[in-house]
């Protein structure tokens, strides 16, 4: 067989085989912080494959920042650089002063993907409620795209069904693809084929998509979209992924 058809054949089941999925994250040390308990809590902040514990570099965000009642407060300040698996990772501490309902966010740099020729941006969020409030936690932050969340995103039974909005400049994404991937935390799962380490649902008309989650952990939803703007790479114009990531704990009834 010719080297030439050799190649043409493994670079046909590269592309058949389903692609690893990328997804910014923002994990934080508590979700539900109530009274008496520790109200200092650990924010983790990773760019990573987090079924397959698999990770890249992850540049100092350009923006990581908490939104409290609709005010935005920037904690770039706070990051600490850490290395995880051998890479580049960032953490944060934050005190919890009083109630409330606390959106923290990430908008990483443009990260280069040469096997996917094109730059990724994930704008990812994570919602944390403090001494039982429980006001806002559905409102739209103002992230270029992002998931609305029309379930509370914390307080969750693992087989809870999950719902939210996908958005992209404020308006909803008819159709939207959103993957939808467990955190692996110590590799103790492992998926029976390639198709189950990151599943996928589609959002309906109006943006609206549906999951429940099979499993206690954290559960991240990704919805992908190009975005209108390009950047150069090597003096070429490279098409750009927007990602809206949001991160969802569900907990084992007990």
């Amino acid at each position: 067989m010719k080297k030439s058809t050799i190649f043409a054949l493994l670079l046909a089941l590269a592309l058949a085989a389903p692609a690893s999925a990328h997804f910014g994250m923002v994990i934080p040390s508590d979700q539900m912080v109530m009274q008496g308990e520790n109200t200092n809590i650990k924010v983790d902040l990773r760019f990573w494959h987090p079924f397959e514990g698999i990770g890249m570099e992850l540049a100092k965000p350009a923006r990581f920042g908490v939104v409290i009642n609709g005010k935005k407060t920037d904690l770039s300040g706070s990051l600490m650089p850490a290395k995880t698996k051998g890479r580049q990772t960032w953490s944060a501490s934050y005190k919890i002063r009083r109630p409330g309902v606390y959106a923290f966010y990430m908008e990483p740099r443009p990260y280069w993907e040469p096997a996917e020729d094109c730059y990724i941006i994930h704008y990812t969020k994570t919602v944390v409620s403090a001494f039982g409030d429980d006001e806002g936690w559905d409102e739209e932050i103002g992230l270029k795209t992002e998931i609305v969340p029309l379930s509370k995103p914390y307080g969750l039974y693992a087989g809870n069904v999950f719902q939210g909005i996908v958005k992209l400049n404020g308006k909803p994404v008819p159709y939207a693809a959103v993957e939808v991937e467990y955190f692996n935390k110590g590799s103790k799962f492992k998926a029976p084929t390639d198709y189950m380490v990151a599943q996928t649902v589609k959002a309906d008309g109006n943006g609206v998509f549906t999951y429940a989650a099979p499993r206690a952990g954290w559960w991240g939803f990704a919805a992908l979209n190009t975005s209108d703007t390009k950047i150069k790479h090597k003096g070429e114009d490279k098409e750009v992924e927007l990602g809206a990531i949001l991160w969802v704990k569900f907990h084992d009834m007990k």
